[in-house]
């Protein structure tokens, strides 16, 4: 909502409550207001699990189906103002923004067709010396209990619609909390829902104190499943605290691209630079190591300080913007601390490495040792860290080295190399000639290590996440 409707009143269900608290988010680049959030506590969040938890949908596959549709096609006409909202409380360049719009309105697209899809199998049975003449059926139902879903700040609107339209999808109940940082685009998304069809009692939207509220979503009894995209050590946290409750966590990344000697080097600085400073660099695919074969390493160094010092970023409303904030001055703060310790360790500044409040600039750090902190663990910003390496063993053997494991790109022509790196590199995804983070909403996603449980996210798998298979046999 914007500043001038601060409200404390917080939707639970069907029921507007009064909470007396409100928060306040700040617009990264100015420092001004872009709205204020009303303040839930333990009581609210559990009203809005027994309000949810009591309510059965019987929402048919088609009534799902045209909420879904509706929902993208409101997203789609209202482009401009959800863009606006989301620069406003991310710090994303407009550019940005628009494409997140675009994103979320495939996710619901992709959601309400797999709405009418049937999800049940038949066996037979009379398949071997003990069997009969009977068929065993599979359907899919939606859980018992409720979804809680927590997301965070570098999507404010797309993480947000990976949740709750495959939760819609199978006619679950969904009880979210969004960062407490980006909210304001969640509550919006949840007005829009309202107004496509979907029952309030389907999706509530909880802001507040994390440190107040959100073990409430993992411990309450009436919530079946947590969904969660984030850091590590919230994601670990949640595996300890909600015992015995199905988790699907997505944690983030320290994706490659690795660039091999017969590789088109202006392609490959192509990807390198958009998979860097696309979003900020805040995305958990982002290209946060470049690996690159020593034969074609200076000629490709050469083009990503080209493309790099080509990046346009500033004032993320400006149309002519490429890369705007990062999410807060901390957190730029933090980046330029990381590269002035790759730095005093050995490695070059090529470009960048300049802070103005939570505007960080497009960064080129060369001869980076794999091991020192940068690329050791995840630099969640738009630093673009260079790593030479001699052989293919090399290069797995560096790709493997972190504790994540979610994706990677890697530029080369030789099938025999393609096979190599599908096979070995410890990683949910390989995409070749593309950047790390290239998929398609409705396609599998996710991690292992420390990037994830192995659960995958994208419309398909989160519909069977959010579901129970039951089966039935007849005499058939």
């Amino acid at each position: 909502m914007p500043p001038e409707a601060a409200s404390d009143r917080l939707r639970v269900g069907a029921e507007l409550v009064r909470t007396g608290r409100v928060a306040e988010v700040r617009n990264p680049y100015t420092g001004g207001l872009a709205g204020t959030v009303p303040m839930a506590g333990l009581a609210e969040v559990r009203r809005a699990i027994a309000a949810a938890r009591a309510y059965r949908s019987t929402l048919s596959r088609y009534d799902r189906y045209q909420i879904c549709q509706r929902a993208a096609a409101l997203i789609r006409s209202r482009t401009e103002e959800i863009a606006n909202l989301i620069t406003a409380e991310s710090g994303l360049s407009k550019k940005d923004s628009v494409y997140e719009v675009g994103r979320a309105c495939d996710v619901f697209l992709f959601a309400g067709n797999a709405a009418l899809q049937d999800d049940g199998q038949v066996f037979s049975c009379d398949l071997t010396a003990h069997g009969k003449r009977r068929k065993v059926y599979t359907l899919r139902e939606p859980l018992q209990g409720v979804i809680s879903a927590i997301t965070p700040f570098n999507h404010p609107l797309n993480q947000v619609a990976h949740k709750v339209a495959p939760s819609i999808a199978t006619n679950n109940r969904m009880v979210l909390k969004p960062s407490e940082k980006t909210p304001l685009t969640a509550l919006l998304l949840a007005d829009l829902l309202c107004e496509a069809g979907l029952p309030p009692e389907m999706f509530c939207v909880l802001t507040g104190d994390p440190r107040e509220i959100a073990d409430e979503l993992l411990t309450h009894a009436d919530v079946d499943l947590v969904t969660f995209t984030g850091g590590v050590p919230i994601g670990k946290h949640i595996a300890r605290t909600a015992v015995y409750k199905r988790q699907v966590l997505e944690l983030g990344g320290n994706d490659p691209i690795i660039v091999m000697e017969d590789a088109d080097v202006e392609e490959a600085a192509t990807l390198a630079a958009a998979g860097s400073y696309k979003n900020s660099g805040q995305r958990c695919t982002a290209v946060k190591r470049m690996l690159v074969h020593e034969a074609v390493a200076a000629r490709f160094t050469e083009l990503v300080v080209e493309k790099s010092r080509a990046v346009v970023y500033g004032d993320p409303m400006d149309p002519r913007t490429d890369m705007g904030t990062v999410i807060d001055e901390a957190a730029a703060r933090g980046f330029e601390e990381k590269v002035n310790d790759a730095v005093s360790r050995g490695a070059r500044l090529l470009y960048g490495n300049v802070r103005r409040g939570a505007l960080y600039s497009p960064t080129v750090i060369d001869q980076v040792d794999p091991a020192i902190p940068v690329v050791k663990t995840e630099t969640f910003g738009p630093v673009s860290p260079i790593i030479r390496f001699r052989t293919i063993d090399e290069a797995i053997r560096i790709s493997n080295s972190t504790d994540f494991g979610l994706s990677s790109a890697v530029c080369t022509n030789r099938l025999d190399y393609i096979t190599r790196f599908v096979s070995e590199l410890n990683v949910g995804s390989v995409n070749v000639r593309e950047v790390p983070g290239y998929r398609l909403e409705l396609t599998p996603f996710g991690g292992i290590k420390d990037s994830g449980i192995g659960i995958k996210e994208g419309v398909q798998e989160a519909m069977k996440s959010f579901t129970n298979v039951k089966t039935y046999s007849l005499p058939w």
